[in-house]
């Protein structure tokens, strides 16, 4: 079944594992042994989660000799961010009419406490 980038980017990112492997990659290229130090699971769990990362477009590997680095790709977050863009003007444009409508209800109460 294909899915949209933006699904397998959400996807990706809805485990803490792979979000906490990505925070750990956002500060550096890692081996999968490296990514795998935190976590009390197995290697081959962390693999699994690495390979999502990648077919999500998150995470690429690299081939120096034997290490096979992991690096973040941050293209697919800037897609999310977009996405979440629409969402946040509508939430700043919620909290403005209620920080309106609190100060017009302490405008017609002058007994009300202030904020």
């Amino acid at each position: 079944m294909a899915t949209d980038s933006l699904s397998g980017t959400l996807s990706a990112l809805a485990d803490p594992t792979r979000r906490a492997i990505l925070a750990r990659l956002a500060s550096g290229e890692a081996s999968v042994t490296q990514l795998a130090e935190p976590f009390e699971m197995s290697f081959a769990a962390v693999s699994k989660h690495i390979k999502v990362l990648e077919q999500a477009g998150l995470v690429s590997r690299g081939k120096d000799a034997q290490w096979r680095p992991c690096r973040l790709e941050a293209a697919p977050m800037k897609e999310l961010a977009t996405f979440l863009d629409a969402y946040r003007q509508f939430w700043d444009e919620s909290l403005d009419r209620l920080d309106a409508y609190l100060a017009e209800l302490q405008a017609a109460d002058p007994d009300a406490p202030k904020t």
